[in-house]
């Protein structure tokens, strides 16, 4: 029901750094964390960021949550609802249709850091944000959805949904409260800017996980104390310091120096680094590395006249070895991406076509498409074969694009001089443009200000819709305040129609068949240039305890209650 994929990154290549590692402290009360990225905002439902999660993950807890095994799990929630269990039941819509109506149960404990308890009143206020246009909150369509919310009690209620979906019992809904909040929201159009996570955000009744938020130097360092009123297992540590390290370099020096205890998985060094800490330090950190659900990807602005030609995109992923990119960079540990599910996910095609590496095709494709390896003489003379390879239309303007992703990445600005290379082996000139991580996840990405191609991440929980990334409603723009993540504007009637109907399909069998044919279209139509699903290395001090990665979008901060320290 509810879906969500969340952008991430990493940062950082290879440094070495002869360090020694720092000791276990077993009375150890404060833990450090290194991260590589700053939230962009600390309210739950804008921006969908994988840094943000992480760190909120510690002060709060969304209904449901698929845990290491990819099971969905209750997490706000006392039981998972289900038609067996009588938790969840069709509705007669009239006219033939049918809904869906789900009953949850709050936890009866939850309270917030002020002592109010969690209420359905607080469901209720967060699911009239969501239904607001105005609010530019995430997750517009499940908003959408909602025809009702039914409350029972303060603990129940029961969602009355507008049509049955096959996610009809995940609700990955972070909470707000309305007894803080509501001022904030007078004025809807500009609930960002004056809600009160991102204005007062050390205020306590903003939060009930295991910790709250006590400080915060933005940039720098985030600091979690423990909130007295959680009602779950009291966490170890009496502090948590999340430290904001973008260089990887100087997270892996921070980590083995002991001015780090941990580095934050997906969003710390990368995988290389990992291997090669292992291989100077293997008795010193357990190390896990987690295949999982995370997208590395190019977006494509299919606005941009020259990628809006499908001969041009599949020119791009011809020209580019991907398998080379993976043994050389990652040691083969990345595998090649053939769409946007990864073999692991239940719902992926296995004969879905696969683009080769295959320079001389792309350079056919090219030329097709009216790009020629030719170039006029300024005064209008016969046009000869350029010097440099370049490509040139009939107007005598070159085949130029942009290419940007997230400044300070080592890794990916390494794959990005490959790719760069491999392109004006066919002729194809691309300019590197690359920004900060919340500039670059802002307005270049939320707004789709980048002219050309955007490389970065995606991370899905299993058998996800790929609504938000590809339907057409799902576009931002200025009209529906920027909210959705189809970045590259792609729009497909076809696609459209699958997507609605795989949602509705409870059939097993038959979803998996439209799951294939959603696949095939993705890789055909080619809005997005796959790249590779990553592994994330985690390395966890010897002395840490109760880490435990999901490979999926839930972040190991929603069981930090059950991390300790080795005595």
């Amino acid at each position: 029901m509810s879906y969500k994929r969340i952008r991430a990154l990493t940062l950082g290549f290879v440094f070495l750094f002869v360090v020694v590692p720092p000791s276990p402290a077993t009375e150890k009360d404060t833990l450090v964390i290194g991260m590589s990225q700053f939230p962009a905002s600390f309210h739950p439902n804008f921006e969908s960021m994988l840094a943000k999660f992480y760190a909120l993950n510690l002060t709060m807890r969304p209904l449901t949550a698929y845990d290491k095994e990819w099971n969905l799990v209750c997490m706000l929630c006392t039981t998972l609802p289900t038609m067996e269990n009588g938790g969840a039941e069709f509705t007669d819509l009239g006219d033939g249709k049918q809904g869906i109506a789900v009953t949850y149960t709050l936890q009866p404990d939850a309270t917030w850091g002020d002592g109010t308890p969690v209420t359905t009143r607080d469901v209720e206020y967060t699911i009239e944000i969501g239904k607001n246009p105005e609010s530019g909150v995430l997750g517009a369509e499940f908003y959408r959805r909602v025809l009702s919310v039914d409350v029972v009690d303060d603990k129940t209620f029961t969602l009355q949904m507008d049509r049955v979906d096959y996610k009809y019992n995940e609700l990955g809904l972070y909470l707000v409260p309305e007894h803080i909040d509501r001022a904030a929201y007078a004025d809807p159009s500009n609930y960002r800017n004056r809600n009160t996570y991102d204005n007062d955000t050390y205020n306590s009744g903003l939060y009930f996980g295991p910790y709250r938020i006590s400080k915060v130097e933005p940039g720098a360092y985030i600091e979690f104390v423990r909130n007295d009123t959680w009602y779950g297992k009291t966490p170890h540590f009496a502090k948590i310091i999340i430290r904001i390290i973008e260089n990887t370099a100087a997270l892996e020096a921070n980590l083995l120096s002991g001015s780090i205890d941990y580095i934050s998985g997906a969003l710390g060094v990368t995988l290389d680094q990992a291997l090669a800490i292992q291989k100077r330090h293997p008795d010193d950190y357990d190390f896990i590395f987690r295949p999982g659900l995370v997208y590395e990807h190019i977006d494509i602005n299919l606005d941009n006249p020259i990628l809006a030609d499908p001969r041009i995109r599949k020119a791009l992923i011809y020209a580019i070895d991907r398998q080379a990119i993976s043994e050389q960079l990652f040691g083969g540990h990345q595998q090649v991406a053939d769409s946007f599910i990864s073999p692991l996910d239940q719902t992926y095609n296995k004969d879905i076509n696969k683009y080769s590496y295959d320079p001389a095709k792309a350079s056919d494709l090219l030329t097709e498409a009216g790009w020629s390896n030719a170039t006029p003489f300024e005064d209008g003379r016969a046009w000869t074969e350029s010097e440099d390879g370049s490509r040139y239309n009939d107007d005598g303007e070159p085949l130029r694009l942009e290419f940007g992703t997230t400044s300070g990445s080592r890794v990916r600005e390494a794959v990005q001089q490959v790719l760069q290379a491999q392109w004006k082996q066919v002729g194809i000139d691309v300019r590197v443009r690359n920004e900060p991580a919340r500039v670059f996840f802002g307005d270049t990405i939320g707004k789709r200000q980048f002219p050309g191609l955007a490389m970065y991440a995606w991370i899905s929980d299993p058998e996800s819709s790929p609504r938000t990334t590809l339907h057409s409603v799902e576009i931002p723009s200025e009209d529906n305040n920027w909210v959705g993540s189809n970045i590259p504007g792609y729009r497909n009637a076809e696609m459209d129609r699958l997507i609605d109907e795989v949602e509705v399909t409870l059939e097993r069998e038959k979803r998996l068949k439209l799951f294939a044919e959603i696949q095939n279209l993705y890789v055909s139509d080619l809005p997005v240039i796959p790249l590779y699903y990553r592994a994330s290395p985690f390395i966890i001090p010897k002395w840490l305890n109760g880490v435990e990665p999901t490979g999926n979008t839930s972040t190991t901060t929603l069981w930090v209650e059950n991390w300790s320290v080795s005595r």
